[in-house]
């Protein structure tokens, strides 16, 4: 395995929660599945899209503070590679600098409802640079909202590499 394709299944997770880049117009999947109480299960399922959508912006702007806001305390990612990251890893990783997102495209997005439990999968594909060096793949990932205090945090994320 190459240092670049290392580096991206452990820093892949670490723009996790800014992967989404949702256009709901142009998304060829189902933009939603709600389960539940409808009209707040819809009210939801916007919500999450909208964190989302600031999510990519964060992850290309590198804004460590989006993570510190909506990243729950007990957050844990995993990488393609089995690492386990916390919200502090992420938030230090987006200080540094040292990794920057040239694109981030997502598909194939499913927002699923639960109650105060939101569940996103996707697909995403980037590419960008990490110390120097460029890097690009593809991926299926699953990411667990919840809401507490009546905000949204991501409390969980799992990547996976696809071809």
């Amino acid at each position: 395995m190459t240092l670049n394709r290392l580096r991206l299944l452990v820093l892949f997770p670490l723009f996790c929660l800014s992967a989404l880049a949702v256009d709901l117009r142009q998304q060829n999947s189902q933009p939603a599945q709600p389960t539940g109480s409808g009209s707040r299960d819809q009210e939801a399922i916007r919500e999450i899209l909208e964190l989302e959508r600031q999510s990519k912006d964060a992850a290309v702007h590198r804004d460590p503070e989006f993570s510190q806001r909506t990243l729950a305390e007990d957050y844990v990612a995993i990488t393609p590679l089995g690492q386990v990251i916390t919200k502090w890893d992420t938030v230090a990783a987006r200080k540094s600098g040292q990794l920057r997102y040239d694109s981030i495209e997502i598909n194939d997005v499913v927002v699923r409802v639960y109650g105060n439990t939101a569940i996103v999968t996707a697909r995403a594909n980037v590419k960008g640079i990490d110390l120097g060096e460029e890097f690009n793949g593809a991926y299926r990932f699953t990411r667990v909202w919840v809401r507490r205090n009546g905000r949204w945090l991501a409390a969980s994320y799992q990547a996976t590499v696809t071809r």
